[in-house]
């Protein structure tokens, strides 16, 4: 119970964190034709944030499943990673179903405390851990819902500023930090206008709610980082045999 009690509190801060966040979600999935129901159900089973955010646009703009099904796999994939880092660090002795409960709610905030834990990560202190966040995201769409008919065009207007703050806010941290991710996300965005604005190409952009630009931008983004990380391996391993041969002459 104390491990609980203790994930509890280290998740209190992401819960106060969500709400506003998924304020917004709420506030756009009414805007865009569901009800404050289906929502706060939206929520409370996927806690992908920006995988939601994709998700509604795609349902609104009529994308077929296969598209809405690839778009949000490839948006979301980066949790099959934490997944995968944090398995090495639960305790062995939690069983299949324990661990799979555990994966529902890995999110960046909840795999980042959960990661920075000493010893092993314990199913009554991770099940602390992600409980807050479950009700903050919950929670907060469906205040923002309700709140939809009550607020005037122009904060609507002002919440939805919030989605793109929220992408913006993911991607310059580490893009400042490292040279590929920025790279990544230059040619992923110049692909992405490509789509957008380059007659007859725009018509990939426009078909159900654009998730295929989104997808084939992001995969030629980091295919083109990963080409340019194996090129200069390349080169680098060149350089030293030629360094070996000459050491021999």
């Amino acid at each position: 119970m104390n491990e609980f009690i203790r994930g509890i509190k280290k998740g209190f801060p992401i819960c106060l964190g969500y709400i506003p966040v998924s304020f917004t979600f709420g506030l756009i999935a009414v805007k865009m034709g569901f009800n404050p129901l289906q929502a706060t159900l939206i929520s409370l089973t996927n806690m992908a944030s920006a995988g939601q955010f994709a998700g509604i646009r795609l349902i609104e703009g009529g994308a077929p499943y296969i598209e809405l099904i690839i778009t949000t796999f490839v948006i979301n994939i980066r949790y099959m990673l934490m997944s995968l880092s944090l398995s090495q660090k639960v305790a062995s002795d939690i069983p299949f179903y324990k661990r799979a409960i555990m994966a529902f709610c890995i999110t960046d905030e909840v795999f980042a405390l959960a990661a920075l834990e000493k010893g092993d990560v314990k199913f009554s202190f991770f099940g602390g851990l992600m409980a807050t966040p479950i009700i903050g995201w919950t929670l907060g769409t469906f205040l923002g819902a309700v709140a939809s008919s009550m607020l005037s065009p122009v904060l609507q207007g002002c919440f939805g500023v919030a989605l793109y703050c929220m992408f913006i806010a993911i991607i310059i941290p580490p893009a400042r930090t490292g040279r590929k991710v920025a790279i990544a996300i230059i040619v992923s965005a110049l692909f992405s206008c490509i789509f957008k604005y380059v007659p007859g190409i725009n018509v990939i952009s426009k078909s159900g709610g654009g998730g295929w630009a989104i997808i084939i931008s992001a995969v030629i983004g980091a295919a083109i980082c990963a080409s340019i990380k194996e090129i200069k391996r390349t080169i680098k391993k060149r350089r030293l045999v030629l360094l070996k041969g000459g050491s021999h002459v």
